[in-house]
C-alpha cells in the first residue's frame, strides 16, 4: 500500500510539474491606479492555489476550535457526574422498561 502511495505522489508530482513547464508564459495582473505586474501564470495559479487553501484551513479552524471546547465542557461534565455519582451510591438510574415479544398464532 505505501509503494502505491508512492506511486500516485510521483505520478501526482510529474503532472503538476508538465503543467507548470507547459504554461511558463508571461501575464500581466492589473491593479488600480495603472499599475502592472508581469509574472509567470503558474506562479499566479499557485498563488491563487495557496490563497484559497488558507482560506479553507482558516474557516474550518474556527468550527474546530467551538468544538475542542464543548468536548472539554462534556468531558467536565461527565467527570462531576460520575463523582457524584460515586459520593451517593444509594441512587439507582432508571431502568428500561422490560419488551416482551408479540405473541404468534
Amino acid at each position: 500500500m505505501r509503494l502505491l502511495m508512492w506511486f500516485f505522489r510521483l505520478l501526482l508530482f510529474f503532472l503538476l510539474f508538465g503543467f507548470a513547464v507547459k504554461n511558463d508564459h508571461l501575464v500581466s495582473l492589473q491593479f488600480f491606479f495603472g499599475s502592472a505586474w508581469q509574472l509567470p501564470l503558474v506562479f499566479v495559479i499557485l498563488v491563487a492555489f495557496t490563497a484559497g487553501a488558507l482560506l479553507g484551513v482558516t474557516a474550518t479552524f474556527g468550527s474546530l476550535l467551538r468544538q475542542r471546547r464543548e468536548i472539554g465542557r462534556l468531558r467536565r461534565q461527565l467527570a462531576r457526574a460520575e463523582r457524584d455519582r460515586q459520593a451517593s451510591p444509594s441512587v439507582t438510574p432508571p431502568s428500561a422498561p422490560e419488551m416482551q415479544a408479540p405473541e404468534t398464532f
